[in-house]
């Protein structure tokens, strides 16, 4: 079992930066990969970055290459997504998932993930 719990949302102007946290407990947390996925108003949830249980191998969805980095702290049972260079585009609510699958062409798929988070509001404004 994993429980996740996401902090560090917030209102931020376009073009700034904020770092997501998601606390994990559990004692499997080190070997479970790490997923954020995010859910606009009015559109479905979809895939954001997903990071290995080692850190080694990281996914990113195309609209966040280069400005998103997921990272974790196994000593801390953490993980983050460092969103710099935020658009208005990227408001939404961001969610924590944990999966024990270790193929990352699966981690675009919401079903791969078995423990998510409550989700932590971010809203860029123009």
């Amino acid at each position: 079992q994993v429980q996740l719990v996401e902090s560090g949302g917030g209102l931020v102007q376009a073009g700034g930066s904020l770092r997501l946290s998601c606390a994990a407990s559990g004692r499997t947390f080190s070997s479970a990969a790490m997923g954020w996925f995010r859910q606009a108003p009015g559109k479905e949830r979809g895939f954001v970055a997903a990071i290995t249980w080692s850190g080694g191998n990281t996914v990113y969805e195309d609209s966040v290459k280069g400005r998103f980095t997921i990272s974790r702290d196994n000593a801390k049972n953490t993980v983050y997504l460092q969103m710099n260079s935020l658009k208005p585009e990227d408001t939404a609510v961001y969610y924590c998932a944990a999966t024990f699958s270790q193929s990352p062409y699966l981690w675009s798929r919401e079903d791969v993930f078995a423990y998510w988070g409550q989700g932590t509001q971010v809203t860029v404004s123009s």
